[in-house]
């Protein structure tokens, strides 16, 4: 009987411990990997017809430069860059529908972590495994929420973390954003 209470008493600490462990991985900033796609490199004058049309209507007169075809999680999407007639860079995310259309999902571009507005900075303050990011994505999706692609040094393929702002209130992601 002796045993079974010291082991009781041993283990209570210990759950203690893990449950604390899994609370604090719940509010971490860091986002599990990334899915597993397939990326091939396509030449702009390839496009389908399809994803010129919702590349014109999105941002008239964009000059595309690069084109990637990407798989992941049973979806296709077309990461279409170029410039806007101004100069400025541009990421179109674009989504093949089920149907065989073309819907843009996200409108990108790449700026500094200083930036990113205040409210989102501000999101990541004090969260558990939060970073200075390298690489700062702004994508705009077509509901009007902002996300916030943040890249940890060496981790160049995903973000490792992402903060949402949406009707004026910014919040880290626990887990990756669709799109």
């Amino acid at each position: 009987m002796r045993n079974h209470t010291t082991s009781l008493a041993l283990s209570l600490p210990l759950a203690f411990a893990l449950a604390a462990c899994s609370a604090e991985t719940e509010d971490s900033a860091i986002l599990d990997d990334a899915p597993e796609q397939v990326s091939t490199e396509i030449d702009p004058a390839d496009l389908p017809e399809g994803i010129l049309t919702v590349v014109e209507e999105k941002i008239a007169g964009m000059t595309i430069a690069e084109v990637e075809r990407k798989e992941r999680e049973g979806k296709v999407f077309f990461d279409v860059e170029g410039t806007r007639p101004d100069g400025s860079e541009v990421e179109l995310d674009i989504l093949q529908n089920d149907d065989g259309s073309f819907t843009v999902v996200e409108v990108q571009r790449d700026l500094a972590w200083a930036d990113v507005p205040a409210d989102a900075r501000a999101a990541s303050e004090g969260v558990d495994g939060m970073f200075d990011p390298v690489r700062v994505i702004e994508s705009i999706q077509n509901d009007g929420t902002v996300i916030y692609e943040l890249f940890a040094d060496g981790k160049p393929e995903a973000p490792s973390a992402e903060i949402a702002v949406k009707d004026g209130e910014a919040k880290m992601l626990t887990e990756r954003w669709e799109y």
